[in-house]
């Protein structure tokens, strides 16, 4: 399953509402560390497809949920459960860092 966006009118229904953990990833295009990640986000999405949904939100297209939950550094990658916020990650890392990460939250 590949990683979905989500934009400000998508993030309840996609992220708060959904029935099992959304991992959000908040990114911008003009962000290097940003970019690096994402291939790894997408296998990663792959290999946990039924456990997560990994979804991408772009801060400079989607400026309200950012704001509300203060991203202030990115990428920054933020993991709900039953529509709240449990475990974050700031920074890029290499995949198996990610998905270990990942892995142990859920």
């Amino acid at each position: 399953m590949a990683t979905i966006n989500v934009t400000d009118a998508s993030f309840a229904s996609d992220v708060l509402g959904s029935d099992k953990p959304v991992l959000v990833d908040f990114w911008a295009d003009w962000c290097g560390p940003c970019k690096m990640i994402a291939p790894a986000l997408e296998e990663i999405s792959d290999e946990l497809a039924g456990q997560v949904t990994i979804a991408k939100m772009d801060i400079m297209e989607n400026t309200d949920v950012p704001s509300q939950m203060g991203v202030q550094s990115i990428p920054l990658m933020v993991l709900f459960k039953d529509g709240k916020p449990v475990a974050q990650k700031l920074g890029a890392a290499p995949k198996g860092q990610l998905k270990a990460w990942l892995e142990g939250e859920l």
